[in-house]
């Protein structure tokens, strides 16, 4: 979706979702209606209780390291995206949950998203130091390699801040 489209989107999607209240609870009554969106956002529940933020872990390393997220990764993360939609009240967020659950669009969906994947690596981050360390961007200095000049005219010199004291006194 074009970003210029993000705010009429956001403005027609509850519009369309009322209206589907409108028209469902004409259709069944009220009681019902209230009941499918209970049941969906239950069922949405426990989706993402099951798939847990693991998938997105998993996900996240995998990005980190450089490789690619694979398609083995795809149908997790795609049922984490569909348990969060059957958890918005709505039956059109939950059509579309329900529409991701059908292996073709998941494969329709891989197909769109894998050629969108651009991998931005860092090399010195996944090397290890040759002390040992785990890679991390910590810089250790002693007495010596770091040390304030009396003579600097920074603003913050002589004021400790949050010992009381705003920016602005």
């Amino acid at each position: 979706m074009r970003l210029t489209m993000l705010p009429g989107f956001l403005l027609l999607m509850p519009l369309a979702e009322i209206a589907g209240f409108v028209l469902v609870g004409k259709a069944i009554g009220l009681w019902a209606t209230l009941a499918l969106v209970m049941l969906s956002f239950i069922v949405g529940l426990m989706l993402l209780r099951r798939q847990g933020i693991g998938i997105l872990r998993r996900m996240s390393a995998d990005g980190q390291s450089g490789a690619l997220p694979g398609r083995e990764l795809l149908r997790p993360a795609m049922l984490v995206i569909a348990s969060l939609l059957l958890i918005i009240p709505g039956f059109i967020t939950d059509i579309i949950a329900l529409l991701i659950f059908i292996p073709a669009v998941r494969d329709l969906a891989w197909r769109y998203v894998s050629s969108r994947f651009v991998v931005v690596g860092n090399t010195r981050a996944s090397a290890r130091p040759a002390s040992g360390g785990t890679g991390s961007n910590v810089v250790d200095l002693d007495e010596d390699d770091y040390r304030r000049d009396a003579g600097t005219q920074s603003p913050w010199s002589g004021k400790h801040l949050g010992a009381g004291k705003h920016l602005g006194e």
